[in-house]
């Protein structure tokens, strides 16, 4: 991905690109030739992605109440591109959901989409939103980037009943006794940890049990200058490859996906994952049955005194265009109803969703989601690197996580190749 500035210049290219053929084919650029009274949502709901039933109902229910025409776009993991591409050419959407991530980090910067700092203090939706949220998505300026919605929480599932087969006791809390436990189950033919060690699961898993040494300032300066020579990174590096190495991941873990992680886990191939609230919400009723959440192992002498899990408020957020200022008094419309205290309550009931808004609604039908939101202070906190990591390095990152998650690779080449994916960043 390029840089902010290449980023910058690329979005400025505007409609120099708009009449290409390559951006003709892209469903986005459909958007601007709506109807002006038809509202535009680009999103990643409304296939297989959690929630999205929720989602298409409650936008058929937004539409009976307010009469008004709303335009459903869907993307997977490519939407950032499209909207990017739809941008281009002066034809995206008017709404956006999609996560902080990546590419969306430099979008309100470079004027693809608004601050929307002042639509919330004049919609009166501020105090909707849980303060922690509100900081997350507000960036070094002061801009708002978008309405905060989901959030997740990133435990680590513990299957008890394979645990107990194997005659681990009790759930590792220490790296030791994580090691121990490995050896156990694999003499039971079970793979222990099981982890996408060739996508973004593993790449955060690898982030969480690097900064096992550091504190929170010093996980910030590591994930946003990519200097993992410091003591605790090193340290934190170390850990890493002496877990690897043990055998405390599921073979072969640098192909895995999330997919088959989760695979491996639902179908009681593994005894533990590293798993967000999505993913709790998918493991079938048998297994949640006899599995609990808890914290990522430590070792001694680590930074924190619990074992540690994984937070985020930025999943989705609601980004307005410059499209959308066109029509905010419709984007307001639907922001309201989106922000209703009973719509936020569908997601959390119907689809396990953590949500960044204030809500008492819990997650009962998704017991290992209900369980994740009440670990409150029996765990202990380390930091995503989503919001620190220059967009041009995420993708390279992922690719050193391969290699990290390949057995033999020394804590040296695992420390050298981090580092390169910062090159050029």
């Amino acid at each position: 991905m390029p840089s902010t500035m290449s980023r910058r210049g690329f979005l400025a290219a505007g409609g120099a690109l708009a009449a290409s053929s390559a951006l003709s084919g892209c469903s986005a650029l459909a958007a601007a030739d709506d109807d002006p009274d038809t509202l535009v949502v680009h999103s990643q709901l409304g296939t297989t992605a959690p929630g999205s039933p929720t989602y298409l109902s409650a936008l058929d229910r937004f539409r009976e109440e307010t009469g008004l025409k709303v335009r459903s776009l869907v993307n997977g993991d490519d939407l950032a591109q499209v909207y990017e591409t739809s941008r281009l050419a002066r034809k995206e959407p008017d709404v956006v959901m999609v996560n902080l991530y990546d590419k969306t980090l430099a979008w309100t910067d470079v004027g693809a989409t608004v601050d929307v700092k002042g639509y919330l203090d004049d919609w009166g939706l501020r105090e909707r939103v849980l303060p922690v949220a509100l900081d997350a998505w507000t960036d070094g300026k002061g801009r708002l980037r978008a309405f905060p919605y989901f959030a997740t929480n990133w435990p680590v599932a513990y299957n008890r009943a394979l645990l107990d087969r194997a005659g681990v006791g009790e759930i590792p809390a220490t790296g030791d006794q994580l090691i121990a436990a490995a050896r156990k189950l694999r003499k039971k033919g079970l793979a222990p940890v099981t982890v996408g060690g060739n996508d973004w699961t593993g790449q955060k898993l690898l982030a969480q049990i690097i900064q096992t040494f550091l504190t929170e300032d010093e996980a910030r300066h590591v994930y946003a200058t990519g200097d993992f020579g410091g003591r605790g990174a090193r340290q934190g590096i170390d850990y890493f490859v002496e877990l690897r190495d043990a055998g405390v991941f599921a073979d072969k873990a640098q192909g895995l996906t999330s997919d088959s992680m989760t695979t491996q886990f639902n179908t009681q191939a593994a005894a533990m994952q590293s798993a967000m609230s999505s993913a709790l919400a998918k493991v079938p009723e048998p297994v949640a049955r006899h599995t609990d959440v808890g914290g990522w192992p430590l070792a001694p002498g680590a930074a924190h005194d619990r074992p540690t899990i994984l937070r985020t408020y930025t999943l989705i957020g609601f980004w307005v265009s410059p499209n959308g200022t066109k029509k905010i008094d419709a984007v307001e419309k639907f922001l309201r109803f989106m922000y209703r205290p009973d719509t936020v309550s569908r997601f959390i009931k119907e689809a396990g969703r953590d949500m960044a808004l204030r809500s008492d609604t819990v997650s009962s039908d998704f017991p290992l989601v209900a369980a994740a939101q009440r670990l409150g202070g029996e765990v202990g906190q380390v930091l995503l690197p989503d919001l620190f990591v220059p967009p041009a390095a995420t993708q390279p990152l992922i690719t050193a996580t391969s290699t990290s998650f390949t057995r033999g690779t020394s804590a040296a080449q695992v420390r050298s190749v981090l580092e390169a994916a910062y090159r050029g960043a």
